[in-house]
């Protein structure tokens, strides 16, 4: 696994040297496949990337053949104020204008939400990732999908994507994305599981904040209690990941 951190000053210079990170891997997915799939994160970091995006939009980069996918969801409607897609949405989408740029809009796989079902609504949203994503033959987890590129965020929990301390999804070996119920919450939250994360080409943590510093230690450095620190089961097999963090994140790290 190729691991590298990136330390910035600040959440600003973070969001901007994860937004030229993206750019560079899309065009290598994009040139080696002529394809690029993104597993999006909600949080305030990601929020100001997906800005970035929207108000630096690269000629070059054909938007039209990258397709983004949920890492994880709220269990609301898409307009909903918790809704990570309306994030993204108001972040993002909504300032391209198609007209200007036409290969400025990325296709998205949104999550269909069942508010009284939301485990059905997971096992929809599965099924169009298998469809949509492509399987590595050579791979020993060749039934895995691949996700070119996975962001995600961390909470001062150690929990990412809805990857919650103590909760049922962390100890699924075989679906890709399920519907998981968040006791301290008393709600459901529909998220992309370990083992599709871990089969993905490049994956990125974007954190920021000093109370997000002991969950980055303890992330990277131990004690390993995945059921209590969720993100220490983010360990990508074949792909590499990378950790974007500010100073004050990252100052037990870079003790």
């Amino acid at each position: 696994m190729y691991h590298q951190t990136v330390v910035k000053p600040n959440a600003e210079e973070v969001a901007i040297a994860a937004t030229e990170w993206l750019i560079e891997t899309i065009q290598e997915c994009l040139a080696a496949r002529g394809q690029c799939s993104i597993a999006l994160s909600g949080g305030s970091t990601p929020k100001r990337l997906y800005q970035l995006i929207a108000e630096n939009e690269t000629e070059s980069l054909d938007w039209s053949q990258v397709t983004l996918i949920w890492g994880d969801e709220r269990n609301v409607p898409p307009e909903h104020v918790d809704s990570n897609y309306n994030m993204v949405r108001e972040a993002w989408f909504d300032r391209l204008d198609p007209k200007k740029n036409p290969k400025s809009i990325p296709r998205i796989l949104q999550v269909g939400i069942d508010v009284k079902a939301p485990e059905r609504a997971a096992a929809r949203y599965e099924e169009q990732l298998k469809e949509l994503l492509i399987s590595d033959d050579e791979r020993d987890d060749a039934d895995i999908p691949l996700i070119d590129i996975v962001l995600l965020g961390l909470g001062d929990d150690a929990h990412t994507a809805s990857l919650f301390p103590e909760t049922e999804a962390l100890k699924e070996s075989n679906r890709l994305f399920v519907a998981n119920f968040i006791p301290k919450f008393s709600a459901y939250r529909l998220t992309l599981t370990a083992p599709i994360i871990n089969a993905a080409r490049n994956v990125a943590f974007l954190v920021c904040g000093a109370s997000k510093r002991p969950a980055v230690d303890v992330v990277m450095h131990g004690p390993r209690h995945p059921d209590e620190y969720p993100a220490q089961l983010i360990e990508p097999k074949l792909g590499r990941l990378w950790w974007f963090l500010d100073a004050a994140a990252a100052s037990e790290v870079l003790k």
